[in-house]
């Protein structure tokens, strides 16, 4: 028989906890047996005093068992079940283009997603601007546009991981967020409990990523490498740049037209296509469908130009409800702002580096993001024509265009994206959009 308080004390005083107990206090933050304060003293003494690689395992695993993990094995389909999670980021809109993809190439990509979180835009969001798409479908439907597009994006059901719901709730409440161990099992917890072969991890780097150092950042891949890996899903996590926009936009209806754009081959940013075909054929070769990165890529590029990934895209977007001439049509069905207009620099010279978390804010403040949770979202409005960094710009070009509802909402964007986009007398040295692969056999 275990005892919370006892679990707490062990932990306070800085020893490992047992896979047992770990089970034991995840049962009751799920049935409630645990009281909230018991849950953020836990939350505490694990962000002073760590977990270690078993702990986590324990924590991730007990909390992906806490609801229902989805098994596709009665489905008889023909080939992995294989997914990517992002950190969160601006302009982060890979989800759109790399499920299909993946897709195209014979795996099957059931990608539970999420809304905005402060700066970083969701992948919900962007899908909510589609008129028709069901982001929350019953699992039926789910599964049925799974097993006929190869792909369905869609938000997390009320029976998935609800330890994690109420865990999570508790620690943003307690500042107890920025803890690695936490972090690691919350966002695995829910990826695993899709019931997947095989993961690919995209960790963000810069101004615009969610942990504030690439120190940072590499520890949390590294431990979700190790983490997911210990529980029995093929696991690579990759550590992107995101020192700027990493589309050409950010927004919510915006971002979903530079997706079609990219799929249909209309335009590929290529920092865009860079990161995105990194993740895509690390995910081919963890699920067995490449053999090498070169193949990987070959077979995506193929996918690409011969208009596969795109049809299923649409597939995708009319299986969940939206229209069934997305792809052709987008521009009759995606919502535009009243205000389209190009912001100036007040300078000549190079974007020499870029604050993308206020550029993600600016986008926020327009309407396009919560302020609070339940905010209603203005679809139609962002940055578009973003420029890159290392861009020379004078003062009749565009850095950007802002999308807004009114004059005020517009001025107040153009002042951030002004303030967030620094221009020097010389271009910044060249960063990789890649900046490490961490497989399982570098931890």
């Amino acid at each position: 028989m275990f005892l919370a308080q006892e679990i707490i004390r062990k932990k306070r005083n800085g020893e490992a906890l047992t896979t047992q107990e770990i089970q034991f206090f995840v049962k009751g933050i799920t049935d409630n047996s645990v009281s909230e304060g018991q849950i953020a003293a836990l939350g505490m003494a694990v962000y002073f005093n760590d977990m270690n690689m078993d702990e986590r395992i324990a924590l991730t695993t007990s909390m992906r068992d806490s609801g229902t993990v989805l098994n596709w094995k009665n489905l008889g389909l023909d080939g992995p079940i294989i997914d990517k999670h992002s950190t969160g980021g601006v302009g982060d809109v890979i989800s759109l283009m790399l499920g299909p993809m993946a897709a195209a190439c014979g795996g099957y990509v059931p990608m539970i997603s999420g809304r905005g979180l402060g700066h970083t835009g969701g992948t919900l969001d962007k899908f909510d601007a589609i008129p028709g798409y069901q982001t929350e479908p019953d699992s039926a439907l789910f599964r049925k546009v799974v097993k006929e597009a190869g792909v369905a994006i869609i938000g997390q059901t009320g029976d998935l991981v609800p330890a994690d719901k109420r865990f999570y709730s508790i620690r943003d409440n307690t500042a107890t967020v920025e803890s690695i161990s936490l972090i690691t099992a919350s966002i695995l917890s829910k990826k695993l409990a899709a019931g997947l072969d095989a993961l690919a991890m995209d960790v963000k780097v810069g101004s615009g990523a969610f942990m504030p150092t690439y120190e940072a950042s590499e520890e949390l891949a590294r431990s979700i490498t190790a983490v997911a890996n210990g529980a029995g899903t093929r696991t690579t996590a990759l550590l992107t740049d995101m020192n700027q926009v990493l589309a050409s936009c950010a927004g919510n209806a915006v971002e979903v037209k530079e997706a079609v754009d990219f799929l249909t081959g209309a335009y590929r940013n290529p920092r865009l296509y860079e990161v995105t075909m990194g993740l895509c054929a690390e995910m081919l070769q963890l699920g067995g469908l490449a053999a090498t990165e070169a193949e990987a890529r070959a077979k995506l590029n193929q996918v690409l130009d011969n208009g596969k990934a795109a049809d299923i895209f649409g597939r995708m977007i009319s299986g969940l409800g939206g229209p069934a001439d997305f792809i052709e049509n987008y521009s009759k069905y995606l919502p535009q702002s009243q205000i389209i207009r190009p912001v100036y620099a007040d300078r000549t010279g190079f974007a020499s580096a870029m604050d993308t978390r206020e550029l993600g804010l600016a986008v926020v403040t327009l309407g396009g993001g919560r302020r609070k949770p339940g905010d209603a979202l203005d679809y139609s409005v962002g940055l578009t024509q973003v420029c890159a960094l290392g861009d020379q710009i004078t003062t009749d070009k565009p850095i950007a265009m802002v999308h807004a509802q009114t004059e005020a909402a517009f001025e107040e964007a153009s002042a951030a994206v002004r303030k967030a986009i620094h221009i020097g007398d010389s271009a910044p040295e060249k960063t990789p959009e890649i900046y490490k692969y961490i497989r399982q056999e570098d931890l």
